[in-house]
């Protein structure tokens, strides 16, 4: 790991400025302590669901003794099945939130949706149901017991399909062997004209990596100082054992290592701190400057409007006085005709 850090410059033809903040990979520390996720509740509840499906399917002969109260007794499971889902959600969410914090972000993107659609496919379910049981009276031709049972089919069903992607992305997760994919998938918002367009219309994905990056490196940081605490302890324990005073170089050697490595770690992480206003300074700055293009924009289209509408005032105003000038050359034709005709009847006379 590198201690001396590279000043960075705005001078965008150097070799040291398109590789800037592209150290990220090789200064970052391996994440050797990732734990893998356990697939245990996931497993626990596709059992549920499985149960669940089993029941919608052979309710009439499992609840065969209980006939009268078949509707009643499947809108209790699906209520608490939906009570299962919410509980669950929050541990499968806590799951999540532990695969990003260590470093994993594309696995949390991917997984931060399908965490949510189980419990918002029993919620819809349960409020169809609810629907129907409403009004069940007014639509008499469709059996009460096959809707409840085909609702809770598809529940079953549809949940169960999203909890298997979820498990297969756990799964990968699980056996993956690389570092955190945060390592990689951060790029600078300074970067020349390469990211032009990419920065600026992805800015919210950008601050959402970076801030995904900060608290990877603050689960380091924690990791590392419990590290420390634990070696400065072991050597305690190893002098007090040995009766001497002098400390062994190995473990005093990766005691100052580790504390380096803490050090190393905690500069990044102010580093990225101060690149992270910066680049928010920068989106701030263009969305500034966007506002204002679209105020004047707005400006000219309002004066555009008003010298339409001027336009079409003194059209109408120049037909109106083409009209009245028609009626004037024809009152003028007509009294012509007039005058003739009374000079005719004089010269008659």
């Amino acid at each position: 790991m590198t201690n001396h850090r590279r000043v960075p410059s705005f001078n965008p033809t150097s070799e040291e400025d398109n590789a800037m903040f592209l150290d990220i990979l090789h200064e970052a520390p391996l994440f050797g302590h990732r734990e893998s996720r356990s697939l245990f509740g996931s497993c626990v509840y596709l059992i549920i669901l499985a149960a669940y499906a089993v029941l919608a399917a052979g309710a009439p002969m499992i609840l065969q003794p209980v006939q009268s109260l078949i509707p009643s007794l499947l809108c209790s499971c699906n209520v608490a099945l939906l009570m299962l889902t919410g509980m669950f959600q929050q541990y499968f969410v806590n799951q999540v939130q532990k695969i990003r914090l260590q470093g994993y972000y594309s696995f949390s993107q991917k997984l931060k949706h399908v965490v949510r659609l189980p419990f918002a496919i029993m919620a819809y379910g349960t409020a169809s149901m609810l629907l129907f049981m409403v009004w069940r009276p007014y639509v008499s031709v469709l059996p009460t017991l096959t809707v409840q049972r085909f609702i809770m089919s598809v529940e079953a069903i549809s949940a169960a399909s999203f909890m298997i992607v979820f498990v297969g992305y756990v799964r990968q997760y699980n056996s993956v062997n690389s570092q955190p994919d945060v390592l990689n998938s951060l790029y600078s918002p300074l970067q020349p004209a390469a990211l032009e367009g990419l920065r600026y219309h992805e800015a919210g994905r950008l601050s959402d990596q970076q801030m995904a990056l900060l608290q990877y490196q603050r689960e380091n940081l924690h990791y590392l100082s419990e590290e420390i605490l634990r070696l400065q302890e072991s050597l305690s324990k190893y002098e007090e054992s040995n009766g001497t005073s002098t400390p062994q170089v190995d473990l005093a050697h990766l005691v100052a290592t580790r504390d380096q490595e803490l050090r190393t770690l905690s500069a990044e992480v102010d580093q990225l701190h101060s690149e992270l206003n910066l680049a928010r300074s920068l989106i701030s700055d263009r969305d500034r400057e966007i506002q204002h293009v679209r105020n004047t924009n707005n400006q000219y289209v309002a004066e555009n409007e008003r010298l339409r509408a001027i336009l079409g005032e003194w059209s109408m105003r120049a037909a109106k006085l083409e009209r009245a000038l028609e009626v004037e050359r024809i009152t003028n034709v007509e009294l012509r005709k007039k005058v003739s005709a009374v000079r005719e009847q004089k010269q008659m006379q």
